[in-house]
């Protein structure tokens, strides 16, 4: 089974195309080193009647929205080299600069997951 990096992050609305640009660039960069997948999806559909919600697990505040991403490897040692190597790419580099990034990296839920269904 697959590995995944996920990860659930605040986004102002007024900075969508700005984080979507840099995602664009950013899922470019994590395939070129290996990575089977890469998706970021904006929410929509955030007011459930049931459970926690991500908005209110991440403290969205007034203006924002939810960005829930994962990147899909191989393995979890799979995910460690391509990581690695994302890291050291001077092209992601150049955007992580906090002063540079369009969302608070502060409130960003982040996990790495063995796959248990695969349907």
């Amino acid at each position: 089974m697959n590995y995944v990096d996920g990860y659930v992050l605040p986004l102002p609305k007024k900075r969508l195309q700005l984080y979507r640009r840099m995602a664009l660039k950013s899922a470019k960069i994590w395939r070129e080193h290996g990575a089977l997948e890469y998706r970021e999806c904006v929410g929509e559909d955030l007011q459930v009647k049931w459970g926690v919600s991500f908005p209110r697990t991440i403290k969205v505040k007034p203006g924002e929205t939810v960005v829930f991403a994962w990147v899909v490897f191989k393995s979890r040692a799979h995910r460690d080299r391509v990581n690695a190597k994302v890291m050291k790419d001077p092209r992601l580099a150049a955007m992580m600069d906090s002063k540079a990034m369009p969302c608070d990296t502060k409130r960003m839920v982040y996990g790495g997951f063995n796959v248990l269904v695969e349907a």
